[in-house]
């Protein structure tokens, strides 16, 4: 497959250095993207590369991977407000591994005849003295040069400036374009539309340096169909994490999406093909309400950010949420991840005390909990049918509950009306 021409039919594409489409059709070439570790995991704005690094291995070329342990303990300055907070060694360490284990996910390291290859910065950097650095580095790029990157401008603009540290963060980042170029043949730096200059500048480096060639690529910001920041909710950042951003709720991310933008993502963050596309989005256009491309889109990216059985578990839990799905998906369910997919739902606790004597319906929800304000509102929802714990509707307001009947030897789950949901939790 042409690398190219697939980003630029799925929309990604944004910039590239003159040649490099040339580069890429004459045969298989190496091309790196650098991941900062500035926290213990990748989130959903990250995929787009994610994803342009595994277009580019099925197109036969060879994906490198660059997790930053130099880099990450500055943070890229590009097109940011103000200065990360600077991380300590450990962390850093402890961040760089978590990143390879989700990046390996997605890449094959290896097998075929172009195995991704994994590398970190902090290898080269470790032992740089900085009185070298800007002897053999900082020489060859002028200030002029740096100064003129609309990244460095805005900050320079910015009530906060731009600090020594951050400013040399593109001559740091060219320079490793230079050590892969060097050292592992690497012609090609790609990244987000936001990397252009920092691109550039490798390649400038490389230039001056060695008198030799490479070529940049970007991809488009991803933007939602409402302005709004792609990959923010509510609760903030969706993250690949199953700890931070449990399966269920990833699943929900991409389920929710807006027509236009589940269209436009299907492309982004899926390998089905054209064809496969524009049949997905001509069937749900006969149906809208079924939402096929956002059950599509959403199945996909869960299965290969996680696994086909968190898949399953997340399309389980959403039908008994909003639908009339059965219990037993909960059987064997951790304790976080069930508080996780309760999250937002009124709690309450019980002893174990109260279930093991047995405890009839109106002195559960009423008195012992606070389902409902009074023990009249209880007896007139449940006589007229608007009351179910564990899916079975309850019509005898003197109907015993016990021990017997926790999920999980710990919880009830109560639905008042269609859309009221509370979770008992026994302990």
């Amino acid at each position: 497959m042409n690398f190219v021409e697939e980003l630029r039919w799925r929309g990604m594409l944004q910039d590239m250095i003159p040649d490099t489409e040339e580069l890429l059709n004459k045969g298989p070439a190496a091309g790196y993207i650098g991941f900062d570790p500035t926290g213990d995991s990748l989130h959903v704005g990250h995929l787009t590369q994610i994803m342009t690094l595994i277009h580019f291995q099925r197109a036969g070329h060879q994906p490198i991977a660059l997790v930053g342990g130099a880099t990450g303990m500055i943070g890229d300055p590009s097109f940011k407000s103000a200065e990360r907070n600077l991380l300590d060694e450990e962390t850093l360490r402890h961040n760089v591994s978590c990143l390879e284990e989700q990046l390996r996910r997605f890449l094959s390291f290896d097998e075929g005849a172009n195995p991704a290859k994994m590398v970190n910065n902090y290898d080269w950097f470790k032992d740089f003295k900085f009185l070298d650095f800007i002897r053999d580095v900082g020489k060859l790029i002028t200030v002029n040069y740096m100064m003129a990157k609309d990244s460095v401008k805005s900050r320079l603009e910015s009530e906060n400036g731009l600090s020594f540290t951050e400013f040399s963060y593109q001559l740091i980042q060219g320079y490793d374009f230079y050590y892969l170029w060097k050292n592992h043949n690497c012609q090609l730096q790609m990244g987000g539309s936001d990397q252009w200059g920092n691109i550039v500048t490798g390649a400038e480096f490389i230039r001056r340096q060695d008198g030799g060639t490479a070529y940049g690529l970007t991809t488009r910001l991803i933007k939602k169909a409402d302005g709004n920041k792609f990959g923010k909710t509510e609760s903030g950042a969706v993250w690949l994490d199953a700890n931070k951003t449990s399966p269920y709720r990833y699943y929900q991310f991409w389920l929710n999406a807006s027509d236009d933008d589940a269209k436009n993502w299907i492309k982004i963050f899926t390998l089905k093909s054209k064809e496969e596309i524009d049949a997905i989005i001509a069937e749900h256009e006969t149906a809208p309400h079924l939402r096929t491309v956002q059950r599509a889109l959403a199945k996909d990216i869960t299965t290969r950010t996680h696994s086909e059985s968190d898949f399953e578990t997340a399309v389980k839990t959403s039908e008994f949420l909003f639908g009339n799905g059965p219990l037993e998906f909960l059987n064997g369910m951790e304790h976080t991840a069930v508080l996780d997919i309760f999250d937002g739902v009124p709690q309450f606790h019980i002893a174990k005390d109260q279930l093991s004597a047995g405890i009839n319906a109106m002195d559960l929800l009423a008195v012992s909990t606070s389902v409902f304000p009074s023990k009249g509102e209880a007896r007139k929802m449940i006589q007229g049918g608007g009351v179910s714990i564990n899916k079975a509707k309850i019509g005898d307001i003197d109907q015993i509950f016990s021990l017997d009947d926790l999920i999980n030897g710990s919880y009830l789950i109560v639905q008042r009306g269609k859309k009221n949901y509370f979770l008992l939790i026994a302990a």
